[in-house]
């Protein structure tokens, strides 16, 4: 298998998340599926939102497995995290860390022998890969939201350039930095706006007569 943990770019303490996650490395290790005899979890369904696959597996690591190929290279990693991703070569499918039960085997020989992931099929939602595992990577490279998309564009369909340099875009969007390039132009608008606009008028539809 192969670990993948994320890196935290800009954490939301309000929602409890990182809309912005990163994943830029990838360890290959070895783990143990537990429900070998199939996927568990919901499985393939029709939603009111379209198919969904919800297909959940439970992968086994050995403490040492661990800390000899992940804890010796990320300092800040001393366990499995729940947001993390394990990558199966077998299917060439993310499945996304949901639960880590540190005590599975309850304390044999006196201590901790290894950790119990619980795992959900990764949903991708922009978040930016560069791993160098080209299976890892492809996801990013498929689903990407390139800021083109967001552009404002004249009647002849060129791009609408501030006098920054930059394109005016109808809202926030990623570049492959994973980085937000602009944010919305109301600002923009609203400031131009003020110079050749009256807003002083408090009912300008009423023509005075209120």
């Amino acid at each position: 298998m192969y670990y993948v943990p994320r890196v935290t770019v800009a954490y939301d303490k309000v929602f409890n998340e990182d809309p912005g996650r990163e994943y830029t490395k990838a360890v290959s290790m070895e783990m143990y599926i537990k429900n070998v005899e199939g996927f568990a979890g919901d499985g393939d369904f029709l939603s009111k939102f379209g198919l969904e696959i919800r297909d959940q597996i439970t992968f086994c690591v050995a403490r040492r497995a661990f800390n000899d190929e992940i804890s010796a290279t990320t300092e800040a990693l001393d366990r499995p995290r729940e947001g993390d991703l394990v990558y199966f070569p077998l299917n060439k499918k993310l499945f996304e860390i949901r639960f880590v039960e540190h005590e599975a085997i309850f304390y044999q020989l006196g201590s901790l022998q290894m950790y119990e992931l619980r795992c959900e099929l990764f949903e991708y939602n922009n978040e930016y890969f560069d791993t160098g595992i080209e299976d890892i990577d492809k996801l990013y490279k498929l689903y990407r939201s390139d800021s083109d998309q967001y552009n404002i564009l004249t009647e002849d369909g060129e791009p609408i350039i501030a006098e920054s340099g930059a394109a005016l875009l109808q809202e926030a969007a990623v570049d492959t930095a994973a980085t937000v390039v602009e944010v919305v132009s109301n600002e923009t608008f609203e400031t131009q706006a003020t110079t050749f606009i009256d807003f002083s008028e408090n009912d300008p539809f009423s023509e005075g007569a209120y």
